[in-house]
């Protein structure tokens, strides 16, 4: 059964969801001219997203984080972005070196060994290309929605992040069938991983399907407490989801 089949659903108020997402793209973009990029996992959210930047022809640069542990299915997907929509997705990937140290000193499994290992990781992997990808930019879009985790559970449509850019969350009162109808309408190319019950995905040896019942993000780092699970893409420096005016 695919994803759409098991999660696609028209909802009260889908319309008019759509539309003041994409009003809010369109302010967004017209606030940051020439300074705005989609942040995208390339997962379901965010290829919802890059949707709807591509279909209205709206002037944000799409760009991904390409860490090196990625599912083969996942890094696919950014040929087909631009094969399409016509639009180049800039990809940010680890400085080689530093994965190639932190590999050689702790292991290729460290992040299973201590949540300080999976952060510094993380950090390399995720973090220290993120910074790059940001440099410049006065804001960014995400995909973020209140329904992934109790962490997200009042994320904003926007706030200021640590570095003082304007992050857009954009879906924040989205659906998990909201994204999967949107999906089906329109044909939106997604990670066939979804339909291995991967709601969530990110590095592969951090990412597993979820059994019936369990939580949207039971699949990340499942080893690791509830309150753990944030890479620090969405953190806050002190260390909690951030949690300033209305995020997506």
């Amino acid at each position: 059964m695919t994803a759409i089949a098991l999660y696609a659903r028209a909802t009260a108020g889908f319309d008019d969801r759509v539309a003041a997402t994409v009003q809010r793209l369109r302010d967004a973009a017209a606030a940051h001219p020439g300074s705005i990029v989609q942040a995208t996992s390339l997962g379901a959210e965010d290829m919802v997203v890059t949707d709807l930047i591509a279909r209205h022809r709206l002037p944000i640069t799409i760009a991904t984080l390409e860490t090196g542990a990625l599912h083969a299915e996942t890094v696919a997907l950014i040929g087909t972005i631009t094969q399409r929509y016509g639009v180049p997705v800039a990809v940010y990937k680890p400085q080689a070196e530093a994965v190639v140290q932190f590999v050689r000193t702790q292991g290729e499994k460290a992040m299973y060994q201590s949540l300080a290992l999976r952060k510094a990781c993380c950090g390399i992997r995720k973090m220290e290309p993120l910074g790059r990808m940001l440099a410049g930019q006065t804001a960014w879009v995400t995909g973020l929605r209140r329904e992934q985790s109790n962490a997200r559970g009042e994320v904003p449509f926007s706030e200021p992040d640590d570095a003082g850019r304007t992050k857009f969350n954009v879906l924040a009162d989205w659906s998990w069938a909201d994204v999967w109808h949107h999906i089906q309408l329109h044909g939106v190319p997604y990670n066939p991983l979804h339909d291995q019950f991967m709601p969530s995905i990110g590095c592969a040896p951090c990412t597993r399907a979820i059994a019936v019942g369990e939580p949207f993000r039971a699949g990340r780092w499942w080893w690791e407490s509830e309150g753990a699970k944030e890479c620090g893409l969405h953190v806050k420096a002190e260390g909690a989801v951030s949690m300033i005016g209305e995020k997506a």
